[in-house]
């Protein structure tokens, strides 16, 4: 019979035929083989050595919809769809040629009606031939089966959208596409490889730009919604909002097939994924649609509720970044986007995240700086302005940074109060700067001695005991209390109440000076001056600025900067004017009869050994 992998067994073999037993049992046993290959359910065909299809069973025919005889001396390899990929022709190869004992493939193939079906394809080596055993399972039910499990494990239950697993899925397999077609050299507007184009639109239109696009999103306020409505609620609105979306990510004019990837990523955070965008421009424009199809009314089973979202958006070159650095830079743009008031979309910028970046690199180093010694103390003169002498000094502390160079205070003070190490950063000024008075005072013991002024934090007082510091201090370096000025700024100053008003009374009893800094800027709760232990007001260089123009001077500026001067007299304290930068401003200044200035008039913050050679010189007179 054709279509059986061996010679036909005779049915009724004659009797010289059985005259050897063994002969006769190996024909009962071909006879046997010979049948089970025919009925059997699993399709099976015998391949020679040059993939040449020898025989094949009914179950084969029927699977491929084709008649057994048909199939004699046809390439297995086109029929089950071998030679699609490399790895899997070659492992095909190497079994027919005795190389390889077995190998396992899934294949999809199709039917002659036109149906798919997908096959598990076994290549096996039939024993003591030099043929092979094709066998092939029909598994499309097992994955029919995986594919919804799938789509089950990769979808959010509420929006039906595609889940955070789905949507790193999708964003990995783009800029692996990226990243090969840059290695292929394929470009913005040129085809793919085997790719005909016909016209520029179509060009446009399905040329891979290799570039990603994302834009990802959060409702604002909708734990509000929830806590208040119930997450029934909450969960309608999300499913109302994936809905939105995706007919705005549907609806983009830039691409003709449209479509992009909508995924919820988890709670209320959404993101829209471009694959090979075409510029800023397009996703721009997207988040635009999106806040204004957002921002419409939504009527939930006859509840109307308003929604608003912030988005953060990024656009750039696939090639060279990754999954992560792209939805960092997601995140950070996302939360640039509600920091600058929420209901709007911020485009990444690498200059304000560089900045970012930045000030997360001084947090990160600010505490183990202090313990290698990083930072240095500079002082600038505070002067007499009616006789020109150096009365005291700033102590203005600097960051040696090992990448950065020399930073500010403004670089790092506002880092070192979020994160709590200004208690110890602001100890180690206060030592060092009372340590650096003393010693100008031992090396010139006839001269008028310096009072050195130091910047206090609020949160120096609530964190630390710092009445206890600044008296261990003084003790520890000999200088004398009166020679102390601790600056805290108006804001902190004025709203003081219980622990930190007691710590400024205590420091006042001790006999050091306290010193309001950049007064008129904050409350000015003028009330707060008779019951609060000052004894200095530093006016903020706002109101010394405006007499700058001497042709042109604004007279408030005058009349204010005067007014602030006879209240602080008539109340006892002294006053020091900051950012005195010209002849006519110290002038005008010493003329309405305020005590002290300081700026570059006089002299920038400088090292210890240049205050040293101000000690005892001819007064700076301008």
């Amino acid at each position: 019979m054709s279509g059986t992998p061996e010679e036909p067994v005779h049915p009724d073999p004659p009797e010289s035929r059985t005259a050897d037993p063994a002969l006769t049992e190996r024909h009962a046993q071909l006879r046997d083989y010979h049948a089970a290959f025919r009925v059997a359910q699993l399709a099976m065909a015998v391949v020679d050595e040059d993939g040449l299809v020898v025989a094949a069973n009914d179950s084969f025919g029927s699977l491929l919809g084709s008649e057994p005889t048909a199939l004699h001396a046809q390439a297995a390899s086109d029929l089950v769809d071998l030679a699609s990929d490399g790895r899997t022709w070659h492992a095909y190869r190497e079994v027919l040629r005795g190389r390889r004992s077995r190998f396992r493939c899934t294949r999809r193939l199709k039917h002659a009606d036109g149906r798919s079906l997908w096959a598990e394809v076994t290549v096996a080596p039939v024993p003591d031939s030099r043929r092979v055993l094709l066998s092939i399972a029909d598994i499309s039910d097992r994955r029919e089966l995986q594919a919804r499990l799938r789509h089950l494990q990769m979808h959010d239950p509420v929006t039906r959208l595609p889940n955070r697993a789905l949507f790193f899925e999708r964003l990995s397999a783009a800029l692996e596409a990226s990243a090969l077609d840059a290695a292929e050299g394929v470009t913005a507007g040129s085809p793919a490889p085997g790719e005909t184009i016909t016209s520029s639109y179509e060009s446009y239109g399905y040329g891979r730009t290799g570039r990603i696009g994302l834009c990802y999103l959060d409702l604002d306020g909708f734990k509000a919604v929830n806590d208040t409505l119930g997450h029934r609620v909450g969960d309608r609105l999300l499913a109302a909002v994936a809905a939105r979306l995706t007919e705005c990510a549907d609806n983009d004019g830039y691409t003709r097939s449209g479509g992009h990837l909508v995924a919820r990523l988890g709670g209320d955070e959404f993101a829209i994924l471009v694959e090979d965008s075409t510029g800023t421009e397009q996703l721009a424009d997207l988040a635009r649609s999106v806040l204004n199809a957002l921002q419409q009314p939504f009527d939930l089973g006859g509840q109307r509720l308003s929604v608003s979202a912030s988005i953060g958006v990024v656009e750039r070159s696939g090639h060279g970044t990754t999954a992560t650095a792209l939805m960092q830079a997601a995140d950070t743009t996302l939360y640039w986007a509600k920091a600058d008031g929420k209901a709007r979309w911020t485009l990444f910028d690498p200059e304000r995240n560089a900045h970012r970046m930045t000030r997360q690199a001084l947090s990160s180093t600010l505490r183990p700086a202090v313990e290698r010694g990083e930072f240095t103390l500079e002082y600038q003169p505070l002067v007499d302005l009616a006789d020109g002498a150096v009365r005291g000094v700033e102590a203005l502390v600097r960051w040696n940074h090992p990448q950065f160079g020399s930073l500010a205070p403004n670089r790092f003070i506002g880092i070192a109060e979020e994160d709590g190490s200004i208690v110890e950063l602001g100890r180690w000024v206060l030592r060092t700067a009372c340590r650096q008075a003393r010693q100008w005072q031992k090396d010139r013991p006839r001269e008028r001695p310096l009072f050195v002024s130091v910047n206090v934090a609020v949160r120096q007082v609530w964190d630390s005991d710092l009445v206890a510091d600044v008296a261990g201090i003084l003790a520890e370096t000999g200088l004398a209390p009166h020679l102390l000025q601790l600056e805290l700024t108006e804001s902190a100053v004025m709203g003081s109440a219980g622990r930190p008003l007691q710590a400024l009374q205590a420091l006042s009893d001790m006999g050091v000076r306290i010193a309001i800094d950049d007064f008129g800027t904050g409350y000015s709760n003028l009330a707060y001056l008779s019951r609060l232990p000052v004894s200095v007001l530093k006016l903020d260089g706002s109101f010394v600025r405006g007499f700058q123009d001497e042709e042109h001077a604004n007279p408030a500026d005058e009349l204010i900067v005067e007014a602030l001067v006879q209240l602080a007299h008539r109340l006892g304290l002294t006053v020091t004017a900051e950012c005195v930068e010209t002849a006519g401003q110290a002038s005008r200044l010493r003329r309405i009869g305020c005590d002290t200035g300081q700026g570059w008039l006089y002299s920038r913050a400088v090292a210890p050994d240049r205050i040293a050679e101000l000690i005892g010189a001819e007064p700076l007179r301008v």
